[in-house]
């Protein structure tokens, strides 16, 4: 496994603290500013993680967008960017779907280093070498910003509905 993921540091402007717990257990307090980044044009966010959700390697794109440098990125488990507005069970489902051999696509809101976010497209897939999966390879596009909108109605939804 990874090393633990640090606290985030509080930013120098006004944010929301918020304690999340993931699926290990393992929690850490995060803030969210609220501020949205717009998604890098003409770029694709990428990254592979072994199977267990440790990061093994990312683009710079995705370096840049998430305010990490790529030293406090390689190592960690993926989750360290997860915003606490996404549902654990849209994070059960790609995690699934991936574990079963199939492709996953969805929308996924990200939480920077800074307690900023942005909104990716994403695909998830097994990487697989003779026969075996290895680990999972996610690339992110830019989502349209009527389908970011429904999402943000759609996961509002799940998390009112959602047990700690």
């Amino acid at each position: 496994m990874g090393s633990p993921i640090p606290d985030a540091h509080k930013p120098d402007m006004p944010a929301k603290q918020i304690t999340i717990t993931y699926h290990d257990g393992t929690s850490r307090t995060v803030y969210d500013t609220g501020i949205e980044r717009p998604y890098p044009d003409g770029k694709l966010i990428v990254s592979r993680t072994d199977l267990n959700g440790i990061l093994t390697h990312t683009n710079d794109a995705f370096v840049e967008i998430s305010g990490y440098t790529i030293e406090e990125l390689i190592g960690q488990q993926h989750y360290i960017l997860r915003h606490p507005d996404m549902p654990k069970a849209a994070y059960k489902d790609l995690w699934s779907t991936a574990v079963s051999g199939q492709k996953w696509h969805g929308y996924v809101k990200n939480l920077c280093k800074d307690g900023s976010h942005y909104w990716v497209y994403a695909t998830v897939v097994p990487n697989v070498r003779h026969g075996k999966t290895v680990g999972y390879t996610s690339v992110r596009r830019k989502p349209s910003r009527s389908k970011i909108e429904a999402a943000i109605a759609l996961y509002a939804e799940m998390k009112k509905n959602e047990e700690d």
